[in-house]
């Protein structure tokens, strides 16, 4: 069975603006590497050979950090949306690089979870399903795309954000499609996979199920989401082979240099190069490569740009600065 993947990376991140000025979104940095590492990382581990990133603002910053994928253990190819194409239309454009597959992993590229992937393809599998969606329950469903299920786990409907929605299943962001669904999707043409592609596939009686896993999932679009994914992959309240090893609560890379009386903790990353100053206090947050902080500053949850300069003694609380 071979099994090959797609990876949704082409947005412009607009809710993280400024953060996604210069960097798009699945740049940005979580736990010490790019984000998008986190996903490619578990791909690789569920035994997918070859992924596409289906990429299109500032596609030219992928290639250069991922290459052909070799110290990855995958094959990575990259797709450029000239305009953008919706999700169907981004996953149509990107098939075309796929080799011969047996079965598709589709991923959005904003998704932190902790669902097990290789349970996902052994879903589809047993059930012979021409599409098996990752759902995760949430006590609010009204942000996301709600699905029902029947007794059998089928998918009876697909609902688009609504006011009353009709379960707390949500779609999660993660689907394994056989080859022949892709084929059906119009090529060149903005196409939505959630209110195009789903609902018809729904109205042919094609066979869709959902894989049910309620493991750690969270949004990364918002700064504060960002910050959040990155404490708790630090803090293993999630597990990812690409987090770097390190030991206790942070991480500080090797050529970092921290003051006397500083403390960083709560999942903090501090990257290469920062240099952090005497009596600092700096709780849950992602400080950017070369930023250099002076002394007496307390930082908590917040992000500091790479090259920042941040002045002796100020007090940042849930903020980004910077960028």
């Amino acid at each position: 069975m071979k099994t090959g993947a797609i990876l949704l990376v082409g947005g412009m991140g607009s809710r993280l603006m400024p953060l996604t000025k210069a960097t798009p979104k699945p740049m940005l940095s979580v736990a010490g590497v790019p984000f998008t590492e986190h996903q490619i990382r578990k791909a690789a581990d569920a035994g997918v050979s070859e992924i596409v990133l289906a990429t299109s603002y500032k596609a030219e910053l992928f290639e250069p950090y991922f290459g052909d994928g070799s110290k990855f253990g995958i094959k990575i190819k990259y797709a450029v949306e000239k305009t953008a194409l919706g999700t169907g239309g981004g996953i149509k454009n990107a098939s075309s690089l796929l080799d011969n597959c047996d079965e598709v992993v589709i991923f959005n590229g904003d998704v932190l979870s902790g669902h097990s992937l290789e349970n996902q393809l052994d879903f589809h599998r047993k059930n012979k399903a021409e599409v098996t969606l990752y759902l995760t329950e949430v006590k609010d469903a009204r942000a996301y795309g709600c699905v029902e299920l029947t007794a059998d786990k089928q998918v009876k409907s697909f609902n688009e954000k609504m006011e009353n929605p009709k379960s707390n299943l949500i779609n999660a962001g993660c689907y394994v499609f056989n080859p022949n669904v892709i084929e059906q999707i119009a090529a060149d043409k903005v196409v939505s996979i959630e209110r195009d592609t789903f609902p018809a596939l729904l109205a042919s009686g094609t066979k869709v199920v959902g894989y049910v896993d309620n493991s750690y999932w969270l949004d990364i679009g918002t700064p504060a989401a960002l910050v959040k994914a990155s404490a708790d992959l630090i803090l293993g309240k999630i597990s990812s082979s690409a987090t770097p090893t390190h030991s206790g609560d942070c991480l500080i890379f090797d050529s970092a240099t921290i003051g006397s009386g500083s403390e960083i903790n709560n999942g903090s990353v501090i990257e290469s190069e920062v240099v952090v100053e005497s009596n600092c206090q700096i709780n849950g947050s992602i400080v950017g490569k070369g930023a250099k902080i002076g002394s007496n500053c307390q930082i908590s949850d917040s992000i500091i740009a790479p090259g920042a300069q941040i002045q002796a003694g100020m007090v940042i609380l849930n903020n980004y600065l910077g960028f």
